[in-house]
C-alpha cells in the first residue's frame, strides 16, 4: 500500500504536465465502451429470454453499477450487484441463467486477451514467476512471500469448489437447464457475431482508443505496441484484484513493462493517473446508475411483505 501511496504521489507532483483535452476525451472514449459492452449484455440476455423484451437502460445500470462497486469494492464484488439488478430488470429471469449470460461474453473477451498476451509473450517483457514477489506494489507478493498461508487458503478454496460440485450434482438437471438457456446465443452463430461478438469489438476497439488518449495525456510515446502492452497490464490486474480495481498490480506491472523506455515517474504518473481517472469515472458513473435504480425503493414495504409471506 505505501508503494501504491507513492506513486499517487508521484502522479500529483506531475498533475501539471497532465494534457486534460487528451484525459477528457479518453473518459468520454471509456464511457463509450462501457455503452459496447452493456448492449453485448443484453442481447445475450434478450437470446435467453426470448419471450419477452428485455429493456437496454435498465441493463445498462446494472452493468455500470457493477463496474462502480468493483472499482471501490476488491474481489470483484460488483459482479453480484450486477447480476442482482439485471434479475429485477428481468421478470422471471433466474441467477444461473444471468451469469452464463456473462460466460458468453467471456468467450471474446478471454480471446482477445489471450492474443495481445501472447503478443507481449513474443516481446519478452513480462516478468518470470521467479521475478513477481519483487515487484513494487505488486497485489499478490504478500501470497508469494507466504507460501505456507498460500497453500491453507489454497485448500481452502478447494474444499469450497468440491462442496459447491456436491450441491450442483444434487441440482444438475436444472443447472443444466438454466445454463443452456443463457448460452442459447451461441447455438445460431449468425446471431451470436452480429448481436454480441461485434459490440465487443466494438468495445476492444474503444479501450485501445481510450488507452491511446491516456498516453497522449501523460506524454508518454502513442505507438500500438505501447497501447497493447498497457492493455496486457490492465487484463493481469482484472484477474483476482485485491487493491481496488488492482491499482497495485497495474501499477506494478506498467513499471516493469516500460523499464528503460519511460522515466520512472513519468511512468507512475501516468500508471496510476489512469487508474485513479478511471476508478473516479467508474465510482461515480456505478453509484449514480445504483441510485437511480433503487433510491427510490420502498425497501420497508418489501420487508414487510416478505415478513407477511412466511408462516
Amino acid at each position: 500500500m505505501g508503494q501504491v501511496l507513492d506513486a499517487i504521489h508521484a502522479f500529483f507532483d506531475g498533475i501539471a504536465a497532465v494534457e486534460f483535452t487528451a484525459l477528457g476525451i479518453a473518459v468520454v472514449v471509456h464511457l463509450l465502451k462501457t455503452m459496447c459492452t452493456s448492449r453485448a449484455w443484453r442481447n445475450s440476455i434478450d437470446a435467453a429470454y426470448r419471450d419477452q423484451d428485455v429493456p437496454w437502460r435498465p441493463i445498462y445500470a446494472a452493468y455500470l453499477s457493477g463496474v462502480g462497486v468493483n472499482a471501490l469494492v476488491p474481489a470483484r464484488a460488483g459482479d453480484a450487484v450486477r447480476l442482482y439488478l439485471a434479475h429485477r430488470a428481468v421478470p422471471g429471469a433466474t441467477y444461473t441463467t444471468l451469469a452464463s449470460t456473462l460466460l458468453v461474453l467471456s468467450i471474446f473477451d478471454s480471446t482477445m486477451a489471450l492474443a495481445i498476451f501472447a503478443y507481449a509473450l513474443t516481446l519478452g517483457v513480462l516478468p518470470g514467476l521467479g521475478s513477481l514477489d519483487a515487484l513494487r506494489g505488486f497485489d499478490f507478493g504478500f501470497f508469494l512471500s507466504n507460501p505456507e498461508l498460500s497453500l491453507v487458503l489454497l485448500i481452502v478454496l478447494v474444499i469450497v469448489g468440491i462442496v459447491g460440485v456436491a450441491w450442483l450434482r444434487l441440482h444438475v438437471a436444472e443447472f443444466k437447464l438454466h445454463v443452456r438457456q443463457g448460452l442459447a446465443v451461441l447455438e445460431d452463430k449468425t446471431e451470436y457475431l452480429r448481436r454480441v461478438a461485434l459490440w465487443q469489438a466494438a468495445d476492444w476497439t474503444l479501450r485501445f482508443v481510450a488507452i491511446w488518449f491516456f498516453l497522449d495525456a501523460f506524454g508518454i510515446p502513442q505507438t500500438l505496441k505501447n497501447v497493447l502492452l498497457v492493455q496486457v497490464t490492465q487484463s493481469l490486474a482484472t484477474l483476482v484484484p485485491i487493491s481496488p480495481g488492482g491499482i497495485g498490480t497495474e501499477q506494478a506491472f506498467i513499471v516493469f513493462v516500460f523499464e528503460g523506455a519511460v522515466s520512472t515517474g513519468r511512468l507512475l504518473s501516468f500508471s496510476v493517473g489512469m487508474k485513479l481517472t478511471l476508478i473516479a469515472t467508474n465510482i461515480v458513473l456505478g453509484f449514480t446508475a445504483l441510485f437511480l435504480t433503487l433510491g427510490h425503493t420502498d425497501w420497508r414495504s418489501i420487508a414487510r411483505k416478505r415478513a407477511a409471506a412466511e408462516p
